[in-house]
């Protein structure tokens, strides 16, 4: 099956740079100038990679990104000029799987998405298996996860999580006690050897924090180890 991503960016030769190397290899390309054409073209498309640019007109890359996380899940890649970690924090913050900066190595950010689309493909097959389990639901006092679903809620209430954000949540919480290093936290979710020293990381469980958490500052579900990592208790 082929896999079509959507790019979303107002300058057309980055529109062409980035639409030559994903056809180079084998995926179907669909193009956007704005956020409007770029949630045109997800109505209309079946769409497994959004690369979404954070400056275009008439719907910039911020507001498009919260649209589109209403209506699924799928992963996104925010490109922006700016490279200061505020900037980075927001596309993150805004559900954005990943961030590149421009200008950027058209090789990396397509490594970016093959690491994407093969953390996808990785959940789905693991979704498989658990079907066969009775292992499909993690229950810590009012916290539940739903493996098989893709949900979680907290005291009954739904908590609408990345993909990203429930995987990080699910691999702490399938190993209850046990301190993960960023380093490891980053090798286990988007399935790449090379970790890129960033607070990518940091920014998504802080994420998980603000939804599921009454305080994110004292939490209840994931504890810092200072110096060390995450863990859930």
């Amino acid at each position: 099956m082929t896999i079509s991503v959507l790019v979303a960016d107002d300058d057309p030769e980055i529109r062409d740079v980035i639409r030559i190397y994903l056809q180079n290899e084998g995926y179907c390309v669909f193009e956007a100038e704005d956020g409007v054409q770029a949630l045109e073209q997800l109505h209309r498309e079946s769409i497994d990679l959004i690369i979404l640019d954070v400056m275009m007109p008439n719907m910039d890359g911020i507001r498009a990104c919260f649209k589109i996380r209403e209506m699924t899940k799928i992963p996104i890649i925010m490109l922006s000029a700016k490279s200061e970690d505020i900037d980075k924090i927001t596309g993150l913050t805004t559900g954005a799987d990943d961030y590149v900066a421009k200008p950027f190595n058209p090789l990396e950010l397509i490594a970016r998405v093959k690491a994407q689309l093969r953390r996808q493909t990785f959940t789905g097959a693991a979704d498989h298996q658990v079907k066969a389990s009775d292992g499909s639901v993690v229950e810590i006092d009012e916290l539940l996860i739903n493996k098989t679903k893709h949900l979680v809620t907290v005291r009954g209430r739904e908590v609408p999580l990345t993909p990203i954000e429930f995987s990080i949540l699910e691999l702490l919480a399938g190993h209850r006690g046990q301190v993960f290093r960023v380093e490891q936290i980053y090798r286990n979710v988007w399935k790449e050897d090379k970790f890129l020293s960033d607070n990518t990381v940091m920014v998504h469980v802080r994420n998980i924090r603000e939804k599921i958490e009454d305080n994110p500052r004292e939490p209840r579900f994931i504890k810092t180890v200072w110096g060390v990592g995450y863990k859930v208790e």
